[in-house]
């Protein structure tokens, strides 16, 4: 477990844009910089789970954000399943959700951070430094003696976030296209769907020619908080090719933020996500699709 990994002292408290574990969310001083809390837990197969399961409990102060709603814009059936809106939409939202360049974002879910690490990907896409995961999500919260509410805050709702210089990078597919080979492709879906041996979301089964298989699920330990920092770079390693560039992709966009966080964690440095994904790639039946 990660006890502190933050990126710089205040002269108020310490900011965190990797992890934040429970204990120190719940030291943060009352008076600090402004807090955001966001929860969102989320389920493909049940669009409304993550929804209520916050309204039965969460955080104090959290805002609930939905990934279909919040963090995708809409589909064409060609674009993916959960194609990124315009930075300008979503700085909108980051608005909103009372989220400002001087906030200390937090943010969770009860899925091993697999769709928090989204929001925090969009995030440093707007250029918003201090964001973080809470490690291990709701159920280290309450482990750590953290309490949880149930009714949605009142929170105050700002001008849309400036737009600063994108912290993270994206490729779209005519690039990814034109240069298979060229980066070391890193695909975090489960190895069954790798393969190709079931496909039950998208148009094809397999996986883009020359990408290697990292599920996103084994960044964590056995308690789902995230491995450590030296486990992760240990782990990583042989996914690397020297100074090779590092492209992430899974299913939709989604859990290849996960993999990509724990690059950064790892102190492997920050590499590019192809938000598209498996499901915008075999949308179109002329890409070439490798199984195996």
């Amino acid at each position: 477990m990660i006890e502190i990994l933050s990126a710089s002292e205040s002269t108020l408290h310490m900011t965190y844009d990797t992890l934040i574990t429970a204990q120190q969310l719940r030291e943060l001083p009352a008076g600090g910089k402004p807090l955001v809390i966001l929860d969102t837990s989320f389920d493909l197969a049940d669009t409304q789970a993550g929804e209520r399961s916050y309204r039965e409990g969460h955080l104090p102060g959290a805002r609930y954000v939905h990934l279909d709603r919040d963090l995708s814009a809409a589909k064409t059936g060609r674009n993916g399943r959960h194609p990124l809106p315009s930075r300008e939409v979503f700085a909108a939202k980051a608005g909103e959700l009372g989220i400002g360049p001087q906030t200390q974002v937090v943010v969770y879910d009860r899925q091993g951070a697999m769709f928090a690490a989204r929001a925090w990907w969009m995030l440093r896409w707007l250029g918003h430094e201090n964001v973080a995961l809470l490690d291990g999500g709701m159920a280290a919260w309450q482990t750590a003696g953290g309490a949880i509410e149930t009714h949605a805050p009142e929170a105050p709702t700002l001008p849309p976030y400036p737009i600063k210089e994108s912290l993270v990078a994206t490729i779209d597919a005519d690039t990814l296209a034109a240069k298979l080979g060229k980066f070391r492709l890193i695909d975090a879906r489960a190895a069954e769907r790798f393969h190709g041996d079931v496909e039950p979301l998208d148009a094809q089964a397999g996986h883009i020619p020359g990408a290697l298989n990292r599920f996103f699920k084994d960044n964590l330990a056995a308690d789902g908080r995230f491995k450590s920092r030296e486990q992760l770079r240990s782990e990583w390693a042989p996914l690397q090719a020297g100074g090779t560039p590092v492209v992430h992709q899974c299913g939709s966009g989604v859990t290849a933020c996960h993999n990509l966080f724990a690059m950064e964690l790892a102190g492997l440095g920050t590499s590019s996500l192809y938000p598209g994904s498996w499901s915008e790639w075999s949308s179109d039946p002329s890409r070439p699709v490798a199984k195996g």
